[in-house]
């Protein structure tokens, strides 16, 4: 039968985050505890540092979400309902922290004798719209997965069936947000700083300074490390140019591909929608651009609440719900896997 009261759980990068969901689409707890300020002085995530604050998390964050959600430690409720499965996050992501989340995973499964789900993180955000939406979100639908360590164009045809259309050739959106953002001086992480301090030298950018837009044209792929380079040798070349004007002009080059390449796979799959997902689908930029783009096409567009961008388990216990109506459940035997792809389904 298939399980309704899940619990997730995720620690593919530096969020230990656990949820309890219900049916796939009713949040009855989500915890994310973030270990932003354990790596800000790095400039970046610390591998090691990561798992080992798992670790110490992961025992706490779970309890909260079981606590929130009316369950009590042996996965329990006072009106006699029970988790019915624990899900985790497989792949991809860092293999340390990987590991923690699995582990825990497992050891609830066995210990509450209900089966164990691996997830793959990106079809977790995949999956997104569907928690807040449900039936409403119409197919086929294109989503635009973005963030540090993945930029992807997919088109889906039902939950769990899907296709791969594009993805990047070097660094993903959000690497490149966070390399430029070191070089300018500012703290991390550097996607939402770069993303609030444009806004400043929006008006006169073309004026300033205006940068490439890697392979705006060709295909569905992306490349966004000639940009990164771009900034770097023209903020060498002209230091008077301030970090507004050059965050505007990076930003304005990196969202217009990515609209234009996402906009242009819904219009020639016939998609009935888009959406977005990963971190990088906070920015406000992106945002304000696929909501206008799509509604002027007569496209639904799916926005999924910032908190729900960032890593978060409520989306891959969701994922877990879809994928146990195709797949049997993986069981004690999985394995992390920190370079699982997206199972590239034939639509």
């Amino acid at each position: 039968m298939k399980p309704s009261v899940i619990l997730g759980i995720e620690t593919s990068c530096d969020e230990t985050a656990a949820s309890v969901v219900i049916d796939g689409r009713t949040i009855a707890s989500s915890v994310v505890s973030s270990q932003i300020d354990l790596h800000a002085k790095f400039g970046g995530v610390v591998p090691e540092i990561a798992g080992r604050a798992h670790v110490q998390l992961m025992i706490p964050v779970v309890n909260e979400a079981l606590e929130q959600a009316g369950f009590d430690h042996a996965g329990r409720s006072a009106e006699g309902n029970s988790i019915h499965a624990v899900a985790a996050t497989v792949g991809p992501g860092l293999i340390g922290s990987l590991l923690v989340g699995v582990s825990a995973a497992k050891s609830l499964a066995m210990v509450w004798n209900v089966p164990f789900l691996g997830v793959n993180h990106l079809e977790a955000h995949l999956l997104s719209p569907f928690l807040e939406h449900g039936d409403a979100v119409q197919l086929p639908l294109v989503t635009l997965l973005v963030s540090g360590g993945h930029t992807l164009i997919v088109l889906m045809t039902t939950p769990t069936e899907y296709q791969v259309l594009g993805s990047t050739i070097d660094d993903a959106a959000g690497e490149a947000y966070d390399k430029v953002a070191r070089f300018l001086g500012l703290p991390y992480p550097g996607g939402p700083v770069i993303d609030q301090i444009a806004s400043s030298g929006e008006g006169r950018t073309d004026a300033v300074v205006k940068f490439p837009r890697g392979m705006w044209k060709d295909g569905y792929d992306f490349s966004f490390s000639g940009v990164k380079t771009a900034v770097l040798k023209e903020v060498k070349k002209r230091p008077e140019l301030s970090n507004a004007d050059v965050a505007h002009a990076f930003q304005e080059s990196v969202v217009d591909v990515l609209l234009e390449k996402t906009l242009r796979a819904a219009k020639d799959h016939g998609a009935a929608a888009v959406a977005l997902g990963g971190g990088v689908a906070a920015n406000s930029a992106l945002r304000a651009g696929i909501e206008a783009a799509g509604v002027a096409a007569g496209l639904q567009v799916f926005l999924p609440p910032r908190i729900m961008c960032t890593d978060n388990a409520a989306m891959v216990a969701a994922a877990a719900w879809w994928r146990a109506d195709v797949d049997a459940p993986l069981g004690l035997a999985a394995g992390a896997n920190p370079s699982l792809r997206l199972r590239r389904s034939t639509v």
